[in-house]
């Protein structure tokens, strides 16, 4: 008989709700061993038994993903229990609404690090083993708001773009190792990013898509050919700011003096 394959292992950082909650029970269901980690142990617990059902050597782990030295130190802890990680999905992140002249140092700093370092961080600490045996995947889910700068979100949307060029970046810099890099792009998703503490109310009040719908999106990623993944598919929108960015910019501005005028801060 030959030898029996190996599930393929995935980490997923943020999976206590939202779009990893969602990602991590797909995987799972599909029989991949999945690595959660996030903050909150009681969620996590609850998404771990759900997982287990159809993928019983799946494990948790809980952590602040805000310190980047934590998120790297914690990659290499997952790689040596399951002897390897296949895939890396770097979805942690955290909102941060605030108009330019109210934020503080302080705050942008906080959204990079847990937007931008921490899935740098935890990319750098796996990277040299992956490229030691020539396989491996780097999923690292950005934001529609990095490609489009947001109004009230100039720290947020600072931090996606940065993990965007990072993503393209990687991308090159890894072609032919046999580490392949994905960039997810999600729209308007119905998570808990839209009602944190600490931020102002959201511009958008129009429709989200289930997290679910971009959890299988993600899954879909992993496999394909292409870099870029939109989800939903906004591609469209990104274009033509592109083609005409004086044309956005005065209608991100029109909707951001619109919702001031209704009394949002």
């Amino acid at each position: 008989m030959g030898a029996t394959a190996r599930r393929r292992i995935v980490l997923v950082t943020g999976a206590s709700s939202g779009i990893g909650e969602a990602t991590s029970r797909v995987l799972a269901a599909q029989g991949d061993t999945v690595a959660l980690v996030a903050r909150r142990r009681d969620r996590l617990d609850a998404v771990l038994a759900d997982c287990r059902v159809t993928s019983p050597d799946s494990e948790r782990w809980v952590a602040d993903l805000s310190v980047p030295a934590t998120a790297a130190d914690l990659a290499l802890t997952i790689w040596d229990h399951f002897d390897g990680i296949d895939v890396v999905i770097n979805n942690a992140g955290a909102p941060m609404r605030r108009h330019a002249t109210q934020l503080t140092m302080e705050e942008v700093e906080r959204t990079m690090a847990t937007n931008y370092l921490s899935p740098v961080a935890l990319t750098l600490a796996v990277l040299p083993r992956m490229l030691s045996r020539a396989s491996g995947t780097i999923v690292n889910v950005s934001s529609l708001g990095g490609r489009l700068g947001i109004a009230t979100e100039a720290a947020y949307s600072g931090s996606k773009f940065a993990l965007a060029g990072w993503s393209e970046a990687l991308a090159m810099d890894l072609e032919g190792t046999g580490v392949r890099v994905k960039l997810i792009l999600p729209g308007a998703i119905d998570t808990e990013i839209w009602d944190q503490p600490g931020n102002d109310a959201p511009l958008y009040d129009g429709p989200k898509e289930p997290p679910s719908v971009i959890a299988r999106g993600i899954a879909e990623a992993i496999d394909s050919d292409a870099f870029e993944h939109y989800l939903p598919d906004l591609k469209t929108v990104v274009e033509m700011k592109t083609t005409d960015i004086d044309t956005f910019m005065i209608g991100m501005r029109a909707m951001s003096d619109q919702s001031r005028s209704d009394g949002t801060p």
